[in-house]
């Protein structure tokens, strides 16, 4: 399969409006505007002050309304201490990690390929249709998650992920699902395969359904900005209702202090488009902001998680410094309304529940330094859904590479293996109320309840060679009720371990998530992929032209 130009595009046009009532696109405009001078296969972007030209576009309503690096003396070993130890749950188990209910939760129409077929599509669907489900005895996946527990003497640190990434990665995958369907409809569709939101980068969770049906999300008068609120404790913060909880696009990312943060960030950053002159008008911030955030999704994010050459297997740049995306199996039948493969849902993008870590480091404004667990006693965790205490207020430096700001010390990711942190094995009694307290039981049941492939299936459809039970660790390997085969969602997190020790997704884990990622950034046709001219960010925003990154994106939208 080709490049975007090389594949038939869908006629069926009403598609277009279902989700979207009006949009409004900015092709030019102060940080918009590109040349066709070649960057490392992209274009450099001008600044100028040229008109810009509006077409049909985005939302009008929108717009109208372990061990850490650089711990060193005494304070280096605090930190140490504060962010490589495993912290226990606390008496009162109270506390809600970013995205839980998203992630415990079966979304609407992922059970598509055990009640529809595993041929339909609607909101989800299959990447590998003809592959059979496996369907293991519970009694061998309850075994399986019981040792994957992390174990207490390993190096299970990551020196080549940030933890910033772990919540940047919840970040953009509340994005990507949020269903805006009410709530008869989906009643009426519960497999989700007329009535849905379709997936898109598009920041939806940031903007909400525009000023006029949400406009506590905005700035009262015609700013176009985006409500900050200094709180009761002194910290910026997100608008909040009486009961504590964000006035936000998706209440998803106020689960978490550490999300909430990161959607604070994107909110400073459409802001300061704005009081920079960056941006002339509010649906020109949308847009920039939108693209910048995409732009973070492929260079950054993907760079990171998938490595370099899975990135550029599937991501070619033209003549005109304009991405062009070449697909191997995520070829959706309605471009339109693209369906997201449960494979990618279910088990590849799940590899982020590996990379959690027990505790983070928040600052350094104190001594000792503030740092908070996942899980712990009542205020004292990093559950969201409250005013962001003053001393849970995060220095970036301490999750991204922020250039200006100190090196370090810095979370790290733990590595992507057949592990997770204990609280994720103890889940607390808020999370989950139905007894099932260990993450690794629910997504290894969830896969088989949902109709997932094999690992060792996927890999021989993929042309990969597979793994073994025993080069994978599974309990009893040849117990006849694998079948020789292993659960998708670990077999990917085992090859990761086998393939890159740990630091980066294997073969394909990698290639799954590179693939559908970019996938949808290439059907929607307001993406960055798709704007002409070429859009690259520039400064003051990026470092560099072409240069730009979270931490670029923390530094300009913190004014540093």
């Amino acid at each position: 399969m080709g490049s975007t130009s090389d594949r038939a595009v869908s006629t069926n046009d009403q598609d277009d409006t279902d989700d979207r009532v009006t949009r409004r696109r900015m092709l030019a405009g102060t940080a918009g505007v590109v040349t066709a001078a070649a960057l490392g296969g992209a274009a450099v972007a001008t600044q100028g002050a040229t008109a810009a030209g509006v077409t049909a576009g985005r939302d009008a309503a929108a717009g109208a309304a372990g061990v850490v690096d650089g711990a060193g003396g005494a304070a280096g070993g605090l930190v140490e201490d504060l962010v490589g130890g495993v912290v226990g749950q606390g008496p009162k188990g109270a506390g809600l990690f970013t995205g839980w209910q998203h992630a415990l939760g079966d979304p609407r129409g992922s059970e598509i390929a055990i009640r529809g077929g595993r041929s339909k599509e609607g909101r989800y669907g299959l990447l590998f249709k003809g592959a059979e489900k496996f369907s293991p005895p519970d009694e061998l996946l309850l075994a399986l998650a019981r040792q994957m527990a992390e174990p207490g003497d390993a190096v299970l640190d990551n020196p080549d992920i940030p933890a910033g990434f772990t919540f940047l990665g919840q970040f953009i995958d509340h994005d990507m699902t949020q269903d805006r369907t009410p709530m008869p409809e989906q009643e009426i569709d519960p497999l989700a395969l007329t009535n849905f939101a379709t997936p898109r980068f598009d920041l939806d969770s940031l903007y909400g359904r525009g000023r006029d049906a949400d406009p506590q999300i905005y700035e009262p008068g015609w700013s176009g900005r985006l409500q900050v609120v200094r709180n009761a404790n002194g910290v910026d913060d997100l608008p909040r209702r009486e009961g504590g909880g964000a006035i936000c696009g998706d209440p998803r990312n106020d689960e978490n202090l550490i999300v909430s943060q990161i959607h604070l960030l994107f909110v400073k950053f459409h802001n300061r488009l704005l009081e920079t002159g960056t941006a002339r008008h509010v649906f020109e911030a949308q847009e920039l902001t939108r693209h910048h955030f995409q732009w973070i999704i492929v260079n950054d994010f993907l760079r990171h998680v998938v490595g370099s050459a899975t990135l550029e297997r599937f991501l070619r740049y033209d003549r005109r410094g304009r991405p062009r995306y070449h697909s191997e199996f995520y070829r959706p039948r309605n471009r339109k309304r693209p369906m997201m493969p449960i494979e990618y849902s279910v088990a590849a993008y799940r590899f982020g529940h590996s990379i959690i870590r027990p505790h983070y480091l928040l600052n350094m404004r104190t001594t000792p330094p503030s740092g908070a667990p996942i899980f712990g006693s009542d205020g004292n965790d990093l559950r969201g859904s409250r005013p962001l205490p003053a001393k849970f207020e995060i220095d970036w430096q301490h999750f991204f590479e922020v250039p200006g700001r100190p090196a370090g010390p810095r979370n790290k990711s733990r590595l992507i293996d057949g592990k997770l942190s204990p609280p994720l094995l103890n889940l607390p009694k808020t999370v989950v109320g139905d007894g099932m307290a260990s993450l690794a039981e629910r997504n290894l049941l969830r896969g088989k309840r949902l109709g997932l492939p094999a690992g060792q299936d996927v890999a021989e459809i993929m042309d990969v060679r597979p793994y073994s039970n025993a080069e994978l660790g599974l309990p009893d390997p040849k117990n006849q009720g694998w079948g020789g085969k292993a659960p998708l969602w670990y077999y990917l997190l085992k090859e990761a371990e086998l393939q890159t020790g740990g630091r980066r997704l294997g073969e394909i884990g990698g290639r799954i998530v590179a693939e559908v990622m970019l996938g949808v950034l290439d059907v929607d046709r307001e993406s960055y992929f798709n704007v002409s001219p070429a859009f690259v960010p520039v400064p003051p925003i990026a470092s560099a032209p072409g240069e730009f990154r979270m931490g670029d994106l923390v530094r300009f939208a913190q004014g540093y």
